[in-house]
């Protein structure tokens, strides 16, 4: 069943849903009605030639210059082939698919001028399989993502390319193989296209959906890390949390105990310290401030989903136009800096716990880095200088890209959000923490087949599926492998399934 967009009601999990998994989409007939009705203002305006930005005018430092009728029919062809300048790599189609989805969104107000036909042609190009090239670099994050977007225009005037059953063709013969006509671009139709931060809003939703999951597999991992360290378990009891109120600790201290419910640690069969470092036992409240920052980023993402970025907005209502700078990325960017800064956070904390396995002195009776023969062996030695590696990667992608605004176009442009910075070093800064999260996760499958007792269930239905992506580390073997593996084992979130299919949703 297609998921009908109407300008609201867009979730992270439906951007998700339609940008990586290819469901349909249908635009709900009022938000078509909405979109014609606003039409027809900004054609009787234009008729009476009242003055509005980017219609009859040029943009940004060129605003005060007005265009005649037929510079005001060719404008928007040029402004697209002016704005499509970025560089480099194409962003990922699921992004691209995101971006579209949300310009879609936009439109369904009925606050954007353009006719019909450009939305219309968005969303079969949507449902079709045809996903334009667009540059992953370029964007500034306000007056929206100006050059990606354009790169997604250029489309709907049969130019630019586009991906169309796995294979990157010209823009037209896309479309034709596709069977969708390019309806062109008139007064208004290029900038109401290209005029938001969408793709790094697109990126943010799916980056949001795949940190929520990883923290879910970060519990996990914890868990099992917690288990083969003889981790004394009061910290995680919920009346410790509930006392102090932060939802996102209650959260994960009760993912963590469902993870570890019947194990003889938690029964006290076995022995364990009177309090532990804070990497083991302040973990419920780490990981809580990530899902406290994840859901505060996802409640403005969600915000921004459903509302509208553009510039100028029409009120056809009142028979008004407002120009204003709701193109602006900072709403998004910012909270999504905390968001990433706080996957590096709990990577770190990963880490702290690895080390804790890998060292004798701190191992609780584990044997040296995780080997029955050191010395002749090193068993997981080299796994940590891996991790560690990634980490500092990750701090320094957290520096924040909201504060470094360079003014652009002639001082118009004067502060501009840099949130395309921050979509794309979240997505690198989660590229890692797949890798750091894989490699504690093996380690503690390796610690807990040293130990004689019985872990908890979530515990035992992720240990068992981690051996079956590496075996046990009896002799010292090439990781490069199995470091790799364990990275992409995490990002198909393939061990979260096996443990909430034990043990139910740990969001729960």
């Amino acid at each position: 069943m297609a998921i009908v967009l109407n300008g609201a009601g867009l979730t992270v999990d439906k951007i998700v849903r339609i940008a990586r998994h290819g469901e349909k989409v249908e635009l709900a007939p009022d938000a078509l009605e909405r979109i014609r009705r606003c039409r027809a203002l900004l054609e009787k305006k234009v008729a009476a030639k009242e003055i509005m930005y980017g219609v009859n005018t040029g943009i940004g430092e060129f605003s005060e210059i007005v265009l005649d009728d037929d510079q005001t029919r060719d404008f928007q062809r040029y402004l697209i082939y002016n704005h499509a300048a970025g560089i480099g790599d194409p962003a990922p189609l699921e992004y691209v698919r995101g971006a579209m989805t949300g310009r879609i969104n936009v439109h369904a107000h009925g606050n954007s001028g353009c006719r019909p036909e450009i939305t219309l042609a968005l969303m079969e190009m949507l449902n079709k399989g045809v996903t334009p090239f667009v540059c992953q670099k370029g964007s500034v994050g306000a007056c929206g993502d100006l050059a990606p977007m354009s790169q997604i225009a250029l489309l709907l005037m049969g130019e630019g390319e586009a991906y169309f059953e796995g294979e990157l063709l010209e823009g037209a013969e896309a479309l034709s193989r596709a069977g969708i006509t390019p309806p062109g671009l008139e007064a208004r139709d290029g900038l109401a296209t290209i005029n938001g931060s969408n793709l790094l809003t697109a990126m943010s939703a799916i980056h949001l959906y795949d940190m929520n999951r990883w923290l879910k597999q970060a519990e996990i991992t914890a868990a099992m890390s917690l288990e083969a360290l003889l981790a004394n378990l009061k910290p995680y009891e919920s009346r410790l949390h509930e006392v102090r109120g932060f939802k996102g600790a209650v959260r994960s201290a009760a993912a963590i105990r469902r993870c570890i419910a019947e194990s003889d640690l938690a029964t006290g069969k076995v022995k364990t310290r009177v309090q532990d470092a804070y990497s083991m036992r302040s973990t419920p409240q780490v990981i809580g401030a990530a899902h406290d920052a994840v859901d505060h980023a996802r409640s403005q993402v969600e915000i921004e989903l459903n509302g509208v970025g553009d510039n100028p907005i029409f009120f056809p209502e009142e028979e008004m136009t407002l120009t204003g700078a709701n193109f602006q990325g900072t709403p998004v960017s910012l909270p999504m800096e905390m968001a990433g800064q706080a996957v590096t956070m709990i990577s770190v904390l990963s880490e702290r716990r690895l080390n804790r396995m890998l060292n004798p002195a701190l191992s609780a009776g584990l044997p040296a880095f995780l080997t029955k023969g050191a010395g002749m062996f090193s068993g997981m030695m080299l796994s940590q200088y891996t991790a560690d590696m990634q980490i500092v990667e990750q701090r320094i992608l957290s520096a924040p890209a909201s504060v470094a605004s360079i003014p652009a176009a002639a001082d118009q442009e004067d502060f501009v959000s840099m949130g395309m910075n921050t979509a794309i070093k979240n997505g690198q800064i989660l590229d890692n923490a797949f890798g750091v999260l894989g490699i504690e996760m093996m380690a503690a499958a390796q610690a807990l087949d040293f130990r004689d007792f019985t872990p908890g269930l979530g515990v035992r239905a992720a240990k068992a599926r981690v051996r079956e992506t590496v075996d046990f580390l009896d002799v010292d073997r090439s990781l490069y492998s199995d470091h790799t593996a364990m990275k992409a084992l995490i990002k198909s979130c393939e061990v979260l399934e096996a443990v909430e299919r034990e043990v139910g949703d740990l969001a729960g």
